[in-house]
């Protein structure tokens, strides 16, 4: 039985701690522009200093997404993508870099796929683990047996909006890192992260040992920067993925995203 990185995701993590910074976790969708495109770009990021990379399993609904991803999803979805082709994203981009890649899904697509069928499959391709945002914790019992056999991280999401009871709830399911949505609502860029997040990562680590890394909103360094004062990582998606849409080309889109990676793990250094 494979098994996949759970334990590469969290000695990079740790790593990243050992150096007095934050880790800089990087999302794009797969199939966006294309499957191939897709892999190129997760190397791009990879290549220009991210630690850790979320691959997004594109869904018709994404209840939680801004403009930005739907957009990509849509492309995605036309193009016809696949779990297939989620897997071997994942699968090449482990193998040219070396780096823990997990996938970042809505749990119907994997109820529907099967999840001792899914969890194999990221685990032979060497994914890390599960991004699970909309699976709520007291009904994750099956996917944890399953992530856990597997050695998969179980990514939860946390909000401002949850009390300190349920975060402890939270985190003590959970596997890898705490994943602390920044702000209400969708994702997406902003023009400050500001003090919702760090309270609730203070909130958090109060209840885990677990890192705990800060989404939506971060577009830049200096939001990097900030967030990397108070954060274990930080997490970016949609300010790479407009990057891809506006491009004139492929290659100019990953030029674009390999340039913005870097400038992102320049702020999460905190110098």
């Amino acid at each position: 039985m494979s098994t996949g990185n759970l334990q590469l995701l969290s000695d990079t993590l740790a790593k990243a701690k050992s150096e007095d910074r934050a880790a800089l976790v990087a999302y794009l969708p797969a199939g966006f522009p294309t499957v191939d495109g897709a892999i190129e770009a997760v190397k791009a990021v990879i290549e220009g200093g991210a630690d850790v990379v979320e691959i997004g399993l594109p869904h018709s609904d994404p209840v939680l997404d801004g403009a930005i991803i739907q957009t990509a999803d849509d492309i995605a979805l036309r193009g016809g993508v696949k779990i297939a082709d989620v897997i071997r994203t994942v699968r090449e981009a482990h193998e040219a870099t070396g780096a823990p890649v997990l996938v970042m899904t809505y749990w119907n697509p994997i109820d529907r796929y099967g999840v001792e069928r899914f969890t194999a499959e990221l685990a032979a391709a060497g994914g890390a683990g599960c991004i699970l945002p909309d699976l709520p914790v007291q009904e994750s019992a099956l996917w944890r047996e399953h992530a856990e056999k597997h050695g998969l991280a179980t990514v939860f999401v946390v909000a401002p909006s949850s009390k300190d009871a349920r975060l402890a709830t939270i985190t003590a399911a959970g596997s890898g890192f705490v994943y602390a949505a920044s702000l209400m609502g969708v994702t997406g860029t902003r023009e400050s992260v500001g003090n919702q997040a760090q309270d609730l990562v203070r909130r958090t680590r109060a209840t885990t040992e677990l890192p705990v890394c800060v989404g939506l909103g971060v577009s830049n360094a200096v939001q990097a920067k900030e967030v990397a004062g108070f954060a274990d990582g930080v997490i970016v998606g949609s300010a790479f993925v407009k990057l891809l849409l506006d491009a004139p080309d492929l290659p100019a889109g990953l030029d674009a995203v390999r340039a913005l990676a870097g400038e992102l793990a320049e702020g999460v250094r905190r110098s």
